[in-house]
C-alpha cells in the first residue's frame, strides 16, 4: 500500500508520497484545487507509485468544502479514501516535536499519519443526503437572517427610528418567514420521498422531546457518517463528559464541545422539553441531582441519555 498525505486549501493542493516509511523519504508536488489539476493529480500517482489506485491510500484533513470535490473524485477513480479531523493530525505532529508549519510540511505529516495509524476509509454520502444537508443549511442561514431582522427592528422600535427603516425591517421580516416556511416544507416533502428517511424520522418523533427540528438534523446526521453505537454520536457531537483527575486532585467534569455547536444546541432545547414529558430524563434528571451534580451536568447527561433512546445504531447507515 502507497501512503499520500494531501493538505488542501482553497487555491492549491500540497500533495506528498510517502516513498520510503523507513527513512522518512517523500515526494511532494504542487497542484491546483479545480478540476483540471485533480485529473493531473490521479496521472501523477498513477505514474510516480506505479501502482493500482486501489493500492493507494490518500488522506486529506476535513477542510469544510474545499476537500469534497477531490475527495469524491479520487474515490470514484478506485482510490483508498481517508478525511480525518484536523485536531488529530495536529496531535500526531505534536508528538513528533514539529516545530514547522508549512504546506508542504504539513503533507508529510498526513501522510506519516496514514501509515501508522490506519486511520478509517471514507465513504461519500448518499445524493438525498448531500441534499438534505444543503437545505438544512440553507435553512439555518435563514433563521440567522430572520433573527438578526428582529433584532434590528425591536431596537429601531425601540429607539423611534424612522417609519421607512421599520417598514423596511418589517417587509423583509415577512419575505424572510414566508421563505424559511417554503424551504421547511421543501425539506419535509424530500424526507417523504425516501423511505428509509421517513421510517427512521417516525421512530425518532415517537421519542417524547423530539419534534420535527431535531428529527430533521439528526437525520442528516446520522446518514452521514458510519456510526456503530449511539456512544460514538455522542462523543462526535462533544456530549461526553471530559474528566480532570491527577492523584489526589479531581476537578470538575465538563462536557468536552468538542463537535458541531449548533447540533448541541438544538439537542440541549430538545433535553429541556424531555424534562417535562420524557418519564426517563426526568427520573435520570432527578437522580443525578440528588448525587450532587450540577444542573447543568444533569442537563447534558439528559442529552446524552436522549440520544440512546432514539437507539441511533438502528438508525445508522450499514
Amino acid at each position: 500500500m502507497h501512503y499520500i498525505g494531501i493538505d488542501i486549501s482553497k487555491a492549491k493542493l500540497d500533495c506528498c508520497w510517502l516513498r520510503d516509511a523507513e527513512k522518512n523519504k517523500f515526494k511532494t508536488k504542487v497542484f491546483k484545487n479545480n478540476a483540471a489539476d485533480s485529473k493531473a493529480l490521479d496521472i501523477w500517482l498513477t505514474s510516480l507509485t506505479k501502482a493500482d489506485p486501489s493500492e493507494i491510500t490518500v488522506l486529506m484533513e476535513a477542510t469544510g468544502i474545499y476537500h469534497e470535490n477531490l475527495a469524491h473524485y479520487l474515490f470514484e477513480r478506485g482510490y483508498q479514501i481517508c478525511v480525518v479531523n484536523p485536531a488529530r493530525t495536529k496531535e500526531f505532529a505534536s508528538s513528533l516535536g514539529n516545530t514547522h508549519k508549512t504546506d508542504a510540511k504539513d503533507s508529510q505529516i498526513l501522510a506519516l499519519y496514514c501509515h501508522r495509524m490506519h486511520p478509517e476509509l471514507w465513504q461519500p454520502e448518499r445524493p438525498e443526503i448531500i441534499e438534505l444537508k444543503a437545505l438544512l443549511a440553507r435553512l439555518e442561514s435563514l433563521e440567522t437572517d430572520l433573527n438578526r431582522e428582529t433584532n434590528r427592528l425591536e431596537k429601531a422600535e425601540f429607539n423611534c427610528s424612522s417609519e421607512r427603516v421599520i417598514g423596511s425591517l418589517n417587509l423583509m421580516i415577512e419575505q424572510l418567514k414566508a421563505e424559511k416556511r417554503r424551504l421547511e416544507d421543501d425539506i419535509d416533502n424530500h424526507i417523504g420521498r425516501y423511505p428509509q428517511l421517513r421510517k427512521d424520522r417516525q421512530l425518532m418523533e415517537s421519542i417524547p422531546g423530539v419534534g420535527p427540528i431535531v428529527s430533521r438534523l439528526m437525520l442528516s446526521l446520522l446518514h452521514s457518517r458510519s456510526f456503530r453505537t449511539a456512544g460514538q454520536v455522542a462523543a462526535f457531537l462533544g456530549l461526553v463528559p471530559r474528566i480532570q483527575q491527577s492523584g489526589q486532585w479531581k476537578g470538575r467534569s465538563r462536557l468536552s464541545k468538542q463537535g458541531p455547536a449548533n447540533v448541541r444546541a438544538k439537542l440541549y432545547m430538545a433535553a429541556v422539553v424531555c424534562l417535562r414529558y420524557n418519564p426517563d430524563i426526568q427520573v435520570q434528571y432527578q437522580r443525578l441531582m440528588e448525587n450532587g451534580k450540577s444542573k447543568m451536568q444533569a442537563l447534558g447527561a439528559g442529552v446524552n441519555a436522549s440520544l440512546k433512546l432514539t437507539h441511533l445504531s438502528a438508525l445508522s447507515p450499514k
